[in-house]
C-alpha cells in the first residue's frame, strides 16, 4: 500500500533532510580539523538547506510526519556538533557549550523519564526556529572570524553575543517545550502552544 498524505516518506524535503543529516559529521570533522572554510561553506549550505526544505514542503504540500521530525533533529545535532567543534577549537566559551547542550539534554530526560515516544514531542514553535536561527547565524560569523582575520570588526566576538543571545532564546522555547512535555499524556499528540 502507497503512503499518502502525511505518512510519506519520500518527499524531496524529506530527502533534504536526511542529505543535511549526512552533513553533521562532515561539518563536526571538518570543524575540529581547522578546515574553516570547507566547515563554514557545509554549514551554510546545511543552513541555506533548511529553510529550503521548509518553504518546499509547504508550497508543494509535501509535509510528512517524518519530516516533522528528521527537521528538528537535524537542527539540534548541527547545533550540537557546531558548539562541540567550537568549544573543542577553543573558538567558543565552554560555558556557551554547556548552557547549549544542557537544554537538549534536559529535554531528553524528561522524554526518557516520562517514557514519551518521539511523536509525543511538541512540534517546534516560533520561539524555538527563532533560537535555532540566531545559533545558525552566530556560529558561522565566529568560523568567518577565524577566516577572516583583518575585518574591519570582530567577527568572533560578535558571533559570541549573536550565541548568547541565541542560546537564550533557546532556553526560552526549551522551557515552552518542557511545560508542553510535563502535560503530555503518552501517546497522544500535543500542539504547541508557543
Amino acid at each position: 500500500m502507497a503512503r499518502t498524505g502525511l505518512d510519506r516518506i519520500w518527499t524531496v524535503p524529506n530527502a533534504i533532510s536526511l542529505i543535511r543529516l549526512v552533513m553533521v559529521p562532515i561539518f563536526l570533522w571538518l570543524l575540529v580539523t581547522g578546515n574553516d572554510v570547507s566547515a563554514l561553506v557545509v554549514l551554510i549550505i546545511a543552513t541555506t538547506s533548511d529553510f529550503i526544505d521548509g518553504k518546499i514542503a509547504r508550497k508543494f504540500n509535501q509535509v510528512t510526519r517524518l519530516g516533522m521530525y528528521l527537521d528538528p533533529l537535524s537542527d539540534r545535532l548541527f547545533i550540537a556538533a557546531s558548539v562541540i567543534g567550537l568549544a573543542v577549537r577553543g573558538l567558543i566559551p565552554l560555558p556557551l557549550l554547556a548552557i547549549v547542550l544542557a537544554r537538549d539534554i534536559m529535554l531528553l530526560a524528561v522524554v526518557l523519564y516520562r517514557r514519551l515516544r518521539i511523536s509525543d514531542f511538541p512540534r517546534v514553535t516560533f520561539v524555538g526556529k527563532t533560537g535555532t536561527f540566531v545559533l545558525f547565524t552566530a556560529f558561522p560569523v565566529v568560523v568567518l572570524g577565524t577566516v577572516w582575520t583583518d575585518a574591519p570588526v570582530p567577527l568572533e566576538m560578535i558571533g559570541w553575543l549573536l550565541g548568547a543571545v541565541g542560546a537564550g532564546i533557546y532556553w526560552v522555547a526549551g522551557f515552552g517545550y518542557l511545560g508542553v512535555l510535563r502535560r503530555t499524556v503518552p501517546g497522544v499528540s500535543q500542539k504547541s502552544e508557543v
